[in-house]
């Protein structure tokens, strides 16, 4: 084997995969080289700051569970930049019968929450019970959950859970794909509810660090994985068109409207789905990755409102709040930004972020900002108590947002295993392979690098 330093690496993606393999590569002394359409580095995280208000349009928060995140963030020196979630974000909110109810939080909270009826409640007790069952099939997440706690607790907790992640349909997704977290817990423990309780007693000591952020939103942790990668090593504006496979590879792409290409030893994909599929490969140009323009990615659009206090009745003592589908609402859920985190609305002002499409209603999220704050005006009235219009707003829309991993994703997982089998040399990781959660991505980062 050559020495590290010998050797090159081309990364295809600029966002927290791509950057976080890049970093890592070049900590153990190899040359890399970041290939990113986008003219910046984060993909779909963008942190905007406007005077006093700063908004997410994408990602809002990042779970400090996983070890390898809070190293990696103590490693680029962004520990004093951690923002926790204030304590008054505690409570999550779902919509019933036009009532924001908080999701209980203890045993006790259950019996008396006005969020279930009796019988749903008896029904989650009912769960413990559950053996364990190893399955044959997949089977769609609101199946999966329906059988553990019936049909009630889907539309009110599963349903609003998942158009919080996905912006997706339960009755669609896989459980075996989309939370495979579950479908161990079933084969291991049976009951869900004990599952979780063996997880968090298992919980290494001390407790793992919660929901956070950045002083200056989550745009931090990209643009310092970029800039800690040496001069000449980031490629934005770019367009590759083809990659001969190796070794060594060769990757031709455009920018500045001129052809350019380059050897590489090695390969490595971060892309968003739709990317994959239009890479081309070897003389004849073609697609292995085709089928991945399959996988559905709903439009989605977030629109950061920012309000005087006295506008909001509700006291916003929490998280936000999330609109399950039966409850026939415009939009999908709010964040209550300003609660969650400091910094984010000047002194006597709230931000809340809204958000609306998804799979649930597409044709929403392709308003134009003007008619996308007049369809959610009635519900944040009705919901939250919002009098007058906005004192500011920041409308981002995503015309392919979150990848669903629905029932057949095992197809598309194997597509992305037979061609990395295919073109020793070229690997696959992200969002579409590894998760959608930005810890999730993280450790892609971390795993493709470990690969090399």
């Amino acid at each position: 084997m050559p020495s590290t330093s010998s050797q090159s690496i081309a990364i295809l993606g600029a966002g927290v995969t791509g950057l976080t393999a890049a970093y890592r590569l070049m900590q153990r002394g190899f040359t890399v080289r970041v290939f990113a359409a986008s003219d910046r580095v984060g993909g779909a995280i963008r942190t905007d700051i406007s005077g006093e208000w700063l908004s997410e349009a994408g990602p809002n928060t990042l779970l400090g569970h996983a070890p390898a995140t809070n190293v990696l963030i103590d490693e680029l020196g962004l520990s004093a930049e951690r923002t926790p979630a204030q304590p008054a974000a505690k409570n999550r909110y779902i919509v019933r019968r036009g009532v924001p109810v908080a999701l209980p939080r203890s045993p006790g909270a259950l019996l008396i929450s006005p969020l279930f009826s009796m019988g749903a409640k008896l029904r989650l007790l009912a769960e413990w019970r559950h053996r364990p069952l190893v399955r044959s099939t997949d089977l769609s997440l609101q199946s999966f959950i329906c059988s553990h706690f019936g049909q009630e607790f889907v539309d009110y907790a599963l349903n609003p859970f998942v158009t919080g992640i996905y912006a997706g349909d339960p009755a669609k997704l896989s459980a075996q794909y989309a939370f495979p977290q579950l479908w161990a817990m079933e084969r291991t423990h049976g009951s869900l509810l004990r599952g979780q309780l063996v997880a968090a007693r298992m919980t290494p000591q001390p407790k793992p660090r919660g929901i956070f952020s950045f002083r200056r939103g989550l745009q931090t942790l990209p643009d310092t994985l970029a800039a800690r990668l040496p001069a000449g090593s980031l490629a934005l504006g770019c367009r590759v068109e083809h990659l001969q496979p190796g070794p060594p590879w060769r990757i031709s792409w455009i920018e500045g409207g001129s052809p350019h290409s380059a050897p590489f030893d090695q390969v490595i994909a971060a892309l968003p789905a739709p990317a994959l599929a239009r890479l081309r490969f070897g003389p004849a140009a073609t697609t292995p990755l085709a089928s991945l323009d399959r996988i559905e990615h709903p439009p989605l659009t977030s629109l950061f409102l920012g309000f005087h206090r006295a506008q909001v009745a509700h006291p916003l003592d929490g998280f936000g709040l999330l609109v399950p589908a039966v409850e026939k609402r415009t939009i999908l859920g709010v964040l209550f930004s300003s609660t969650l985190f400091p910094g984010r609305a000047p002194a006597h002002h709230v931000g809340l972020t809204v958000l609306i499409g998804g799979t649930r209603q597409p044709d929403l999220a392709q308003l134009s900002p003007e008619h996308a704050l007049a369809a959610i005006t009635p519900d944040l009235q009705e919901l939250l108590g919002v009098v007058g219009p906005p004192v500011f707003s920041r409308h981002t829309f995503w015309p392919q947002a979150i990848p669903q991993y629905n029932l057949g994703y095992a197809d598309h997982l194997l597509t992305m295993q037979t061609t990395e089998e295919a073109f020793p040399g070229f690997l696959i990781g992200g969002q579409a392979r590894d998760g959608i959660a930005l810890p999730a991505c993280l450790a892609a980062g971390e795993a493709l690098a470990a690969r090399i």
